[in-house]
């Protein structure tokens, strides 16, 4: 079922167009729209500057079409080191034992480098638009034509890639690549088959002490499912428990948004603190007691044990009673043995 239509879309930009920031804050979609705005503008001002200089000092012919050319060209060459530099120079990474440099998580290039074809299409847009006002040219008006119609559906794209973002709530921004804890090898694995596994009821139990940095390889997971336009959901244990004892009501979200049944991929933050507290505070028998209310119990139960879940843990503790353990709630729930992923993050 698709949330985010067109419909949607086109109603978070009037959203985002009419209205004061101070009033309202500022949306992701907003700072999209405002940063490829910005890319416009940078390619425009530059162009004009450029075209003055050459038009009234120089004797070159055609300057209407070599000032924008010349500007793409410099933002070409730009974004050629602003997207080789930090993804291959300046890496969150980790040494492996031979002493070379790599990524825990290799970024998604293929996105990466559509956002930066992205940008270059903006810049060349706002450069070609100087050009025309400045004189017309008809090579220059086909190629503004032609940049244009390429860069309709990127912005549809990105704009409801950043709507799948802002209605998914997470505390901060963060891809998964930019994850740099410790984590072991065949930890890797399981999160990485988690990431792309097609298939719905998949309980992933991370468990580590404060600082080990769960809550933010969780968010890093659900960020790369919203922009493959998955709808995720970020609650706190606490939030989600009185969210139990609610009515399924999606009159007053925002548009294109969902409630956290509606998710494909649930994140539950702030299960238990970890770290000095080795006890849990919330334990999986009072959990489930809350889940399985007389009021809502069937409908929990039936989505909980529907959709990817990533449980954020405290401290794993060992010597628990098998029916206070989470593995336990979850089968209870009537999650397979086979569908529950645990890792372990281990300390700070």
């Amino acid at each position: 079922m698709k949330f985010i239509t067109r419909k949607d879309v086109l109603l978070q930009i009037k959203r985002d167009l009419i209205g004061k920031d101070a009033y309202r804050g500022v949306t992701l979609t907003y700072s999209w729209m405002a940063n490829q705005f910005g890319h416009f503008s940078l390619g425009f001002i530059p162009t004009f500057i450029l075209y003055k200089i050459l038009s009234s000092k120089t004797e070159i012919s055609q300057v209407e079409i070599w000032s924008p050319l010349i500007i793409w060209g410099c933002w070409i060459l730009f974004e050629l080191y602003n997207f080789l530099g930090p993804l291959l120079l300046n890496v969150p990474i980790k040494k492996t034992t031979s002493g070379k440099k790599t990524y825990i998580f290799n970024p998604e290039w293929a996105n990466v480098t559509f956002d930066t074809l992205t940008d270059l299409c903006f810049f060349g847009i706002g450069a070609l638009a100087c050009s025309l006002i400045c004189l017309y040219s008809l090579p220059i008006m086909i190629g503004f034509v032609i940049l244009c119609l390429l860069s309709l559906y990127p912005s549809y794209y990105w704009y409801s890639t950043k709507m799948h973002l802002q209605n998914a709530g997470y505390p901060f921004q963060l891809r998964l690549s930019q994850w740099n804890f410790n984590m072991q090898e065949q930890h890797k694995k399981m999160i990485s088959d988690f990431l792309n596994c097609e298939e719905k009821g998949k309980h992933l139990l991370l468990f580590g002490s404060k600082g080990s940095g769960k809550t933010s390889l969780s968010v890093g997971i659900a960020t790369e499912m919203s922009i493959r336009n998955n709808r995720c959901s970020y609650v706190t244990a606490t939030k989600l428990l009185s969210m139990f004892f609610e009515q399924s009501d999606n009159s007053n979200l925002s548009p294109g948004s969902w409630t956290w049944h509606d998710s494909s991929l649930l994140v539950i933050d702030d299960i238990n603190p970890g770290g000095l507290i080795k006890k849990d505070i919330l334990r999986a028998t009072l959990f489930y007691e809350l889940l399985n209310n007389p009021h809502y119990g069937p409908f929990n139960i039936q989505h909980i044990k529907a959709m990817n879940i990533i449980w954020v843990m405290g401290n794993e503790e060992p010597s628990e009673k098998v029916e206070d353990t989470w593995e336990h709630l979850l089968g209870l729930i009537g999650v397979p043995e086979s569908d529950i992923i645990t890792v372990n993050l281990g300390g700070a």
